[in-house]
């Protein structure tokens, strides 16, 4: 399994869980091994890594938000409901929030 190590990986993470919300699945057959939990697996072991660069704050923040995500794509794993699309507008605002420098302490 892959996990993210600078936020550029993270975003590029992000971006393929877009492309792959709600459920996650390969179905090209390189990835049988793919899915939701491994997924968000990867997501969150690329923040912990990033844990000191990204700030205490802004760490527990998309912790927060990457929980919500999930929470919401479960609810929808067939795309039927509006929880799909609020998970895809949590990894814009997630996006959004590795786009800013650490604030200064």
């Amino acid at each position: 399994m892959y996990i993210p190590e600078t936020v550029g990986e993270v975003m590029d993470k992000l971006a393929s869980m877009m492309l792959g919300s709600p459920k996650f699945e390969d179905h090209s057959g390189y990835f049988p091994e793919q899915s939701l939990d491994t997924e968000f697996y990867a997501l969150n072991e690329g923040l912990k890594l990033l844990r000191k660069k990204l700030g205490e704050e802004r760490f527990q923040t998309l912790i927060a938000l990457s929980d919500r995500m999930r929470a919401h794509f479960e609810a929808d794993p067939e795309d039927k409901t509006d929880d799909a699309i609020k998970g895809r507008e949590i990894i814009l605002e997630m996006r959004e929030l590795l786009r800013k420098p650490k604030a200064k302490n």
